[in-house]
């Protein structure tokens, strides 16, 4: 990301209505210069919609959107300094590759020399070099994407705002992109403004991460943050994969201990009391040789997947649901059907009172 903290985007207290729908609820969300920012969530949850107030093809009810310092309430998509990469990629197939990334530069009046140079220039940026003569059906949709990049960069836009466009690709090739996307935008230093669903993509690729829900940000942070340090359960549960679990707190000393059942508590280093609602990611559990003071019970399914082996424990106990766990390595030493006991890391509960 680029060390530059100006603010390029800034909504402030933004919402919009559909007749008696509220789609989006007064959210406040700040993108900076050249940084890889992604807004997450659920279908329905309000992020295309986001996505299109600040493109300009839907105006907000209430609240602002400014590019650059600027409200643009009133301004066309097309005088804003913004470009978008559909989900469908709408390449013109009567054209060739090089007249579909030169579209807007001749739209624009910009002459045939400049455009043809800045057609290879993108072209070469996303590793098609040479492929101006092509026809767009001969080329693969990984290639097809990287011409709809091209075409979104060519006129420079301050913001390249994206909405899901790897979500038509199968998971080989939607992780290759993934890889292009995140190189192209070091390449360009402009700031991307990436709108999905998909909690992985967002993780790889971005510098910040905003989690949407039911038309209001749930959290804004780092990958890092947003994945340790959840702001409520929903977080929790949509970033990644966890186990939440209901429980009673109790102090104890210096910090207190969770009670989720007869036979399964730990200790958090919240100071805490009362009802909880507690966040365990499958991987923050050790398999233990013996009995364990934390959680032990039957492993009833188990999937092996290379470096890793996800576990479906059933409680001892059975007093509450089935518990995921992720072991690391190679090893696998414990099977279908096993009695086992596991320790949880240290500090690694995430608690909501």
């Amino acid at each position: 990301m680029v060390d530059d903290n100006r603010t390029l985007i800034e909504l402030a207290n933004v919402r919009k209505e559909f007749d008696d729908v509220v789609a989006v609820s007064g959210i406040d969300l700040d993108v900076r210069r050249g940084e890889f920012f992604s807004l997450v969530g659920p279908s329905g949850c309000g992020k295309t919609t986001t996505l299109r107030m600040i493109s300009g093809f839907e105006s907000p009810t209430a609240g602002t959107v400014q590019l650059e310092g600027r409200d643009v309430a009133g301004v066309p998509p097309e005088e804003r300094d913004t470009n978008l990469v559909f989900q469908h990629l709408s390449l013109f197939p009567h054209m060739t590759v090089g007249e579909n990334v030169g579209y807007g530069l001749k739209k624009s009046g910009v002459d045939d020399q400049t455009r043809e140079r800045q057609i290879s220039e993108y072209l070469d940026l996303v590793d098609l070099g040479g492929y101006e003569d092509r026809n767009p059906g001969d080329l693969s949709g990984g290639q097809q994407q990287r011409v709809a990049l091209a075409r979104a960069l060519v006129n420079e836009p301050s913001v390249l705002l994206l909405d899901e466009p790897l979500s038509s690709l199968d998971r080989k090739l939607r992780k290759q992109m993934q890889v292009e996307l995140r190189k192209i935008h070091e390449k360009t230093q402009g700031a991307f403004f990436y709108v999905t669903h998909d909690q992985e993509v967002a993780m790889t690729l971005s510098d910040r991460i905003a989690v949407m829900n039911d038309g209001r940000i749930e959290q804004v942070g780092t990958p890092e943050e947003i994945y340790r340090e959840p702001a409520s359960p929903f977080v929790a549960d949509f970033i990644g994969d966890t186990n939440l679990f209901e429980g009673t707190a109790r102090q104890n000393g210096s910090g207190s201990v969770v009670e989720v059942a007869d036979g399964f508590a730990f200790p958090v280093t919240d100071d805490v009391s009362g009802d909880v609602t507690v966040s365990i990611r499958p991987e923050d559990f050790d398999l233990t040789d013996g009995e364990s003071d934390h959680f032990s019970g039957r492993v009833v399914e188990r999937y092996f997947q290379g470096d890793q082996t996800h576990y479906v424990v059933e409680p001892r106990n059975g007093s509450v649901s089935d518990v995921r766990v992720v072991m690391q390595g190679r090893e696998t030493p414990v099977g279908r059907g096993d009695e086992a006991a596991f320790e949880i890391e240290d500090g690694a509960p995430v608690v909501f009172e």
